[in-house]
């Protein structure tokens, strides 16, 4: 059962992002947009099963949840603590778990999935951290010729500064190695 080690406030007013003790996942991120996506998490779902919750992200040590900005963020943040610590601690992923992760890049050319390699290490080093400390994380969704398709989670998914200046900034550093390339948000 993870416990809670700290509980973060982001850029973004209607998300919160929980530090735990214990790892949820081992590296693979979940995400879920609304309650009929997290059905297959208990964990999300039980979540979702909570009044105003909208958005529900984490991986690894930490979990964001996003509400529907009618909630007050003291007694919500009581509440969605309950299912959290009452989640069971990540077990160790397997190859098959990560495989299912990355399925929808591995149709990708073996030149473009060296181009989504070299992206997403610049993404790595000089954007995830950020967004991931603030309670969010962004991922590639998909390459074709030059429009790189991304997807924010957490608290990013809903922030306004992800749709448009984060957005912008991770397509200036993503053109220092791919000078045409079209970043878009999905």
């Amino acid at each position: 059962m993870p416990k809670i080690a700290d509980i973060e406030d982001t850029p973004n007013p209607n998300a919160v992002k929980f530090v735990l003790k214990e790892p949820l996942s081992w590296g693979i991120a979940h995400s879920f947009e609304n309650a009929e996506q997290a059905k297959v998490d208990p964990l999300a779902a039980a979540l979702f099963a909570i009044e105003h919750v909208s958005n529900v992200f984490y991986v690894d040590r930490w979990l964001t949840v996003t509400q529907d900005g009618e909630a007050d963020w003291p007694e919500l943040t009581r509440l969605v603590a309950v299912p959290i610590r009452a989640a069971p601690a990540a077990d160790a992923q397997t190859a098959e778990t990560v495989a299912a992760a990355s399925e929808t890049l591995e149709a990708l050319s073996p030149e473009d999935k060296a181009r989504v390699a070299a992206i997403s290490a610049l993404l790595d080093s000089d954007i995830r951290p950020y967004l991931q400390s603030d309670g969010g994380d962004l991922y590639i969704v998909n390459l074709e010729e030059n429009l790189l398709s991304v997807h924010y989670q957490g608290a990013c998914g809903t922030c306004p500064s992800s749709i448009s200046g984060t957005l912008r900034g991770v397509e200036n550093l993503v053109r220092t190695i791919e000078p045409n390339m079209i970043v878009v948000a999905i």
